[in-house]
């Protein structure tokens, strides 16, 4: 296949629903507003308050469901999950939700981040007898609440939470409940909404405008639901807890039409274009954004320096996947069939392109000379993140600082290398201000760590494992 356009890909999206008559056909709908969070597999679970049945399969929500396998998931309730491969290996066998069956009750988890500490918790599990059907990370939580000893299924799965460390938004359906759990640093998305009298949770709020369905408010970190016939009901498993959003799920994943905490995604990426601008002094004749996701920080930089906002370069939306081998020269076409410049638009003008990161170089190597080859006199590429410094342990695909331009070289040599006239990004202090969040908190309550350095967890699969007694008491 074609390497992707963006540097950067989308972790995973959960969305699951309790107490509607058609799960099943709701959590379709619900993928569909997560497709852009994972497009390498999606599947569901349902079940009818006996026996839970799942259909899952490789490719996008369009690809695995149609109207057939939707009818086989009678029931009450369901969870459900695009896939992104982060963490463990690509393949059917690791698509999402996965699902447990035993003697003593069937369940499927549908997890969004990524367990630092997963290999260690695997090892000493395998000691004990474990046998591990996927190379997921997700897998780990099923082993550890089955073979806890503690008498409710609450408590062991609250025992197990506490021994994972990372980022995970978790949804696990029973027979009997939907159980939602949140890691301790909040890291990813998780939002609880309302339904003709049930509930539905999901990675982001577009999902639930495109049901319906009404917002009550974001998952706490550290906070475990339960949804039944009762209600919901809501209790901490840890009281070692903070907060810590990922900053890119503000700057680049979720959608515009997403609110994260209160706060809307299409007017934080418009105040972080404003901030770029009034850091960054520029003569210039248009602006620009990389569609999509820099569209709205584009549009925030043209109101606050002046200069008039142009669509320089366009989105080919119906670019898939390719089965041509990806040769140096088809890729470089495969870039040009998924995005082209206006020419009559950027001809002879010195052109802003505003952009959300840059990651190895290569992307945006591409489209500055695209620019330049459609007449552009001057493209001047600003950034409306920090530096991408560091690599992320929690869900994002870049593990090694090797992957990352701005790790390895300095400002003048990334701008010579992406062949633009200037490059220049926002500070991390203008990124903070512009999303606004909890300004009394530590980093806003947000992670910086591909940033700064500054990891919101122990890495490197944390070192020190609990005792292998201590994991099954």
């Amino acid at each position: 296949m074609f390497t992707e356009l963006r540097g950067l890909n989308e972790e995973c999206g959960v969305f699951g629903v309790w107490g509607h008559t058609d799960p099943a056909p709701m959590c379709y709908y619900g993928l569909h507003a997560l497709q852009h969070r994972g497009q390498e597999g999606a599947g569901i679970v349902a079940t009818d308050g006996e026996f839970l049945r799942a259909v899952r399969g490789e490719g996008l929500v369009n690809d695995v469901f149609d109207e057939t396998k939707l009818k086989a998931l009678q029931g009450k309730a369901a969870i459900s999950h695009v896939r992104y491969a982060t963490a463990g290996g690509s393949g059917l066998a690791n698509v999402q939700p996965l699902l447990f069956n035993s003697t003593t009750g069937s369940l499927a988890i549908a997890h969004n981040g990524n367990i630092v500490n997963a290999t260690d918790l695997k090892r000493s599990l395998e000691r004990q007898g474990s046998i591990f059907q996927t190379t997921s990370d997700t897998e780990v939580l099923a082993h550890l609440i089955k073979r806890s000893h503690l008498q409710s299924f609450e408590e062991r799965a609250k025992q197990a939470l506490r021994l994972l460390k990372g980022a995970f938004a978790f949804l696990i359906l029973t027979e009997d409940f939907l159980m939602v759990a949140q890691d301790p640093n909040g890291m990813r998305p998780l939002s609880l909404g309302r339904l003709n009298g049930g509930f539905v949770v999901a990675s982001e709020t577009s999902a639930f405008d495109l049901i319906g369905a009404e917002v009550i408010r974001s998952v706490e970190p550290g906070e475990m639901l339960i949804i039944d016939d009762k209600g919901v009901r809501s209790s901490f498993y840890t009281e070692e807890r903070g907060r810590a959003i990922c900053s890119m799920e503000y700057i680049y994943f979720s959608r515009p039409d997403s609110d994260i905490d209160g706060i809307n995604i299409h007017s934080a990426r418009k105040r972080l274009g404003i901030q770029l601008a009034k850091e960054i002094q520029l003569e210039a004749d248009i602006v620009t954004g990389v569609p999509d996701s820099s569209i709205s920080a584009a549009i925030g930089f043209s109101e606050q320096s002046g200069i008039p906002y142009e669509m320089g370069l366009i989105k080919n939306r119906y670019v898939g996947r390719t089965f041509i081998q990806p040769s140096q020269e088809l890729r470089e076409r495969g870039v040009k069939m998924k995005l082209s410049p206006v020419r009559q638009v950027v001809q002879g003008k010195r052109v802003v392109m505003v952009d959300d990161s840059i990651v190895r170089g290569t992307t945006s190597r591409r489209i500055v000379n695209m620019l330049k080859e459609a007449g552009a006199s001057e493209v001047h590429v600003v950034i409306s993140s920090p530096p991408l410094k560091n690599p992320c342990f929690y869900g994002i695909d870049i593990s090694s600082d090797s992957e990352l331009i701005a790790a390895n070289h300095t400002l003048d040599e990334m701008c010579a290398i992406i062949g633009a006239d200037s490059l220049s990004f926002l500070s991390v202090e203008g990124l903070l201000q512009s999303i606004g969040r909890s300004p009394e908190t530590k980093n806003c309550g947000q992670c910086l760590a591909c940033f700064t350095g500054e990891y919101p967890t122990s890495i490197y699969s944390d070192t020190k494992l609990p005792h292998e007694k201590e994991l099954v008491r």
